[in-house]
């Protein structure tokens, strides 16, 4: 305690997050905004920066998902124990959420980073003695099923979140909010600042929304309007009518129902997405406010293999605290790349088999595709034609490792995993492929070493950012993307990786131009040209890791958003 204790009088950011993936052993994330969320974490660490991040505990998790023999996705429970990482403080604060008092409870997990920085993040628990049956699993599970039940967890991470900071004695300058889900957060700091004598803005606002800009800072990560959390008034009026003044929120998030994208803007001072084109995309949503851009990136050391590890430690000695040396990539010997390329390849082979029986060869090129499964993601575009596929796979043979979870209310996401299995037992005999069950953390740090061609192949323009690109590249893996997300910023064609078509390209021809590149450009290159080849798997090791990395990320959040 005494070490949490000496951080308290220098902490003054705290960072809201309603996932982050801290370990793998702690389900407390569903996907990328929460890994993201984590690498933003550990790069805190690394930098030292004066950050407190603030969550949920999420006891339940996500969902474990298991493949039943139809190929159909099987949601189970995925819970973790909270005692094995992390410790409760002795604090609680209470909110009246509805006609009842909850109690919230925070526990403590340090998060260390190897060059000897700490920072504490908070998980908020309300499964307590203290606390009505109905109301102990509000932050159990993430991304819980109903608006009741998610506008319940929200007001616990926004509003629960700043009065547990308060009542263990942080001193709080500056609320960044990864996302819109705990805006409410800072209109609880708007109640703090009443205009004098009750008087009114002309837009009828009884409060100063300036000295809030002042103290937040807001992330979106949403491209698409149906993305913004969105709650009726009538449970808004019944969960935090007793806690914040309804009339002032429908000022500030929208009249006919609270958006919480809309309240966040209308109380951030500062606003950015996370990619050049989503703050473009934002901006024309949102025109009346100023959307900066500060593009994504990961944390390298947690996600490039041990192997290349190894090899950016003899060319770039201070890689792991300044990635900016990764531009060195290319100084690694071809010999030295390749075999640990190939060696990080034969544990995605060997894990392929463990979880799926399927017999992958380290001599043919893999391709990987793991995203959350959904529509928009397209996880299908590449099965578009079989016939040609086919064609494709006879010249030049390749193989195909697919993972990820569909929500349990996607039901198209569902389905296309379904589709997926059918594709791979109708082109057994031509295609080796496989899907990964329970895409994680774990798993994830497999298939980013061991791919070959990284595949992305999203609708544009839906892909916020996207980062899955980046950690396989700085293991030397080839991104054959769509142009959108990061990849517009990322790409040098033949250089970096490849293009699925250029920016503004008719969506319905993409699968003809992804079938293009693999057939006359991507897979020549790998069996004619081993040279080249890895000329470009160095240029990408060293153009990507070196910009698209969270240190970069974090010392631009520091220096425009905090230190303001």
């Amino acid at each position: 305690m005494s070490e949490f204790a000496d951080l308290l009088p220098r902490t003054r950011i705290a960072y809201f997050t309603m996932e982050i993936a801290l370990r793998p052993e702690m389900h407390t994330y569903a996907g990328g905004l929460g890994v993201l969320a984590g690498d933003t974490a550990r790069s805190c660490a690394d930098l030292s920066l004066p950050v407190v991040f603030v969550t949920l505990i999420n006891r339940e998790g996500y969902l474990r998902q298991e493949i039943n023999g139809a190929g159909s996705q099987v949601v189970k429970p995925d819970p973790w124990t909270p005692e094995d990482w992390a410790r409760p403080l002795d604090a609680m604060i209470a909110l009246e959420i509805g006609d009842r008092a909850v109690w919230v409870g925070p526990w403590l997990y340090l998060l260390r980073s190897p060059a000897g920085g700490v920072v504490p993040v908070l998980m908020l628990d309300t499964r307590l003695d203290q606390n009505d049956p109905e109301d102990r699993g509000i932050t159990d599970s993430l991304y819980g099923d109903g608006d009741e039940y998610r506008l319940k967890q929200e007001i616990v991470l926004g509003i629960g979140g700043v009065r547990i900071l308060n009542a263990l004695g942080f001193a709080i300058e500056t609320f960044h909010m990864n996302e819109g889900h705990s805006a409410l957060l800072a209109a609880s700091l708007l109640c703090r600042y009443p205009h004098q004598f009750g008087n009114k803005t002309a837009d009828g606002l009884k409060f100063d929304a300036d000295r809030v800009r002042e103290r937040c800072v807001f992330t979106t990560h949403t491209p698409v309007e149906a993305g913004h959390d969105k709650f009726d008034y009538g449970s808004v009026e019944r969960f935090v009518g007793k806690i914040l003044p309804v009339d002032q929120l429908r000022l500030l998030g929208g009249e006919n129902h609270l958006n919480m994208t809309r309240l966040a803007l209308n109380l951030s001072g500062f606003i950015n997405g996370v990619a050049e084109r989503h703050a473009d995309i934002t901006r024309k949503m949102f025109p009346v406010f100023r959307i900066r851009e500060i593009t994504n990136g990961i944390h390298v050391a947690t996600w490039a293999h041990p192997a290349v590890a190894k090899l950016y430690d003899k060319v770039a000695p201070s890689w792991r605290h300044e990635p900016e040396e990764l531009v060195n990539a290319d100084l690694i010997e071809n010999e030295a790349i390749w075999s640990a390329h190939q060696g990080a390849k034969e544990e995605l082979i060997a894990e392929v088999k463990r979880l799926t029986g399927q017999e992958l060869s380290p001599d043919i090129p893999l391709i990987a595709f793991a995203r959350r499964m959904t529509g928009y993601k397209r996880p299908d575009l590449l099965f578009e034609d079989t016939d040609r596929l086919r064609r494709i796979a006879k010249d030049r043979p390749f193989q195909v490792v697919m993972a990820g979870k569909a929500h349990p209310n996607d039901a198209t996401g569902q389905a296309i995993i379904r589709e997926l299995h059918e594709h791979a037992r109708k082109l057994s005999d031509d295609i080796p492929m496989a899907f990964l069950p329970d895409y994680g953390m774990s798993l994830a740090k497999v298939l980013v070493s061991g791919a070959d061609i990284w595949l992305n192949t999203p609708l544009p323009p839906y892909e916020a950012s996207g980062t899955s690109g980046m950690k396989a590249a700085v293991n030397g893996g080839l991104n054959l993307s769509v142009l959108d997300g990061w990849w517009l910023e990322g790409w040098i064609e033949g250089d970096t990786g490849w293009s699925i078509g250029a920016d503004g390209s008719d969506p319905k021809r993409h699968a003809r131009m992804l079938y293009d590149k693999l057939e006359g450009t991507v897979l020549p290159l790998y069996y004619d040209d081993r040279r080249g080849w890895i000329r470009m798997m160095k240029e990408a090791m060293g153009k990507i890791g070196c910009r698209f990395n969270s240190q970069r990320m974090m010392r631009r959040y520091a220096s425009e958003a905090y230190l303001k």
